[in-house]
């Protein structure tokens, strides 16, 4: 009788690791790097970077910092999702805030992991999601249960975000303070763009000012508060 071989073991999951913070991405990387079954393929330190590293077939999950420049983790999630709906999720953030974790389920994200326990709970969620499996810490399973019963006593849903992406990188660039030639120059546009989105921006979300903005903008996940 002959021998049975051993079976093969599973290509490690390949890894997109994006963070605007080097020191967080070699911290991150070598809680990755250290298991078999994960290996960090590409690294992007903003969300732009991102998007264009997340290549069908040459990633199959993309870790995301919530708060990067240029485009934010939650921005970069939704573009992922609308490109390469094969890639997995996850935002990985500072911020225990629900607005937040909602906004990333919203975006397409398997899991929201807290930075302050990334040691503990990053290699659970990067497993569950390849499983396709959501990972919630305690925290936003609370979150989630109250919002489910608050919702069902109301009859309402989470509304869709109203506004285009290119409208929200708009939003945030005005919230981070830049005028409204440095956005032009920074998204390529004209002034006159950025002044055209400026004001449908405003009537969409039926506001005045910058200090409007800036504050749906910190709700959304948009900027750091």
């Amino acid at each position: 009788m002959s021998p049975v071989s051993p079976a093969h073991p599973a290509p490690p999951t390949r890894i997109l690791l994006a963070d605007d913070h080097a020191l967080v991405r070699r911290g991150v990387r070598l809680i990755l790097d250290s298991e078999p079954d994960l290996t960090v393929v590409a690294e992007a330190s903003n969300g732009a970077e991102a998007v264009e590293a997340a290549v069908p077939g040459e990633v199959d999950l993309a870790i995301l910092d919530i708060a990067m420049p240029r485009m934010t983790g939650l921005q970069a999630a939704r573009e992922i999702s609308r490109r390469a709906p094969g890639i997995r999720l996850l935002i990985l953030s500072m911020y225990d805030n629900e607005q937040y974790f909602f906004e990333a389920l919203k975006a397409g994200a398997s899991g929201y992991v807290l930075k302050s326990v990334a040691d503990r709970d990053l290699l659970e969620a990067c497993r569950a999601a390849m499983r396709g499996e959501p990972f919630l810490y305690p925290g936003a399973v609370t979150a989630l249960i109250r919002h489910y019963l608050q919702r069902d006593r109301l009859g309402q849903d989470i509304p869709d975000s109203i506004l285009t992406p290119r409208e929200e990188e708009v939003v945030k660039l005005i919230a981070e303070g830049n005028p409204a030639k440095r956005i032009a120059e920074i998204l390529f546009i004209s002034v006159k763009t950025v002044d055209r989105h400026r004001a449908n921006i405003l009537q969409k979300l039926g506001m005045r000012d910058r200090l409007d903005l800036t504050r749906y903008a910190i709700r959304a996940g948009l900027i750091e508060p």
